[in-house]
């Protein structure tokens, strides 16, 4: 007679939103209440309530824990996709598909821009970043020109003159007169407390904007999104993530929970 085979208990998806306290989500409370226990991080009721016992389960779990790429989890109390993977041992998908042709080709736009350097470094100069810049229309000669704005518009405009569609990106090099003008034109922006709250509403091809304190941002392009975490294309930056860098990069440590100002998506 054959044995029988054990099978390992289905774990539960996350739910698309944070649960913290307060959280009116009791069936994901329950789970994540029962998963405390489990990993002796309790002893606490089970009740679907989550207050500040929970609340201090989970800071303990996050203190003892990393995501799976090894970096050590944010110590806040709060359940959001990063911390649901960890807690139940799940591997967060990488989503790479945007959801429009413009988005996918704005993409291998920028994709194809990445290495770009400054002439000489640290002049917001050179053959490509002056290119960047005209787009916008300004003239790279006079002027030094942040140009991180106008890198995204660039994209924009080579992916719609390809694809042969009217090119929807706010024409401007100041990245807080993109978010703006952006609302008032009626684009879809996302703040970065609706973000924080439901991470799925980030999606490859959208905008990220950082509101960096005296009339200052930084913004660049979503590539791929894993959870709470980023794989972006940033033109004007360095490895570091500075607003005032020395050309186009590809990065992985930003965060949703880190983007200040929010999102915008051009769909």
């Amino acid at each position: 007679m054959a044995a029988a085979v054990a099978t390992m208990p289905q774990m539960p998806a996350f739910p698309g939103h944070v649960i913290s306290t307060g959280s009116p989500d009791k069936n994901a409370v329950r789970s994540i209440q029962h998963r405390l226990n489990q990993l002796g991080c309790g002893p606490i009721g089970e009740d679907g309530s989550f207050g500040g016992k929970t609340e201090e389960a989970v800071q303990l779990f996050q203190a003892r824990s990393a995501d799976q790429f090894g970096t050590p989890l944010t110590v806040d109390g709060r359940v959001g996709s990063t911390t649901w993977a960890a807690l139940f041992a799940l591997e967060i998908p990488a989503t790479t598909q945007s959801e429009t042709p413009l988005q996918e080709e704005v993409i291998s736009t920028a994709s194809s821009q990445v290495g770009v350097m400054e002439s000489p470094l640290g002049s917001n100069r050179g053959p490509q970043v002056d290119l960047y810049l005209r787009s916008v229309g300004l003239n790279p000669a006079s002027g030094s020109f942040s140009w991180c704005a106008a890198f995204v518009y660039f994209c924009f405009q080579e992916a719609a003159s390809k694809l042969g569609v009217a090119n929807p990106a706010i024409k401007d090099a100041g990245v807080l007169d993109c978010w703006n003008k952006a609302g008032t034109a009626g684009v879809h922006r996302i703040a970065a407390s609706e973000a924080i709250h439901t991470p799925g509403l980030v999606k490859p091809g959208l905008l990220f904007l950082l509101k960096l304190g005296s009339g200052n941002g930084h913004m660049g392009l979503v590539e791929k999104v894993e959870g709470e975490r980023l794989t972006t294309i940033e033109g004007n930056t360095n490895t570091n993530g500075s607003r005032e860098g020395i050309g186009v990069f590809r990065r992985s440590g930003r965060t949703i929970p880190g983007i200040s100002l929010g999102f915008l998506d051009y769909r």
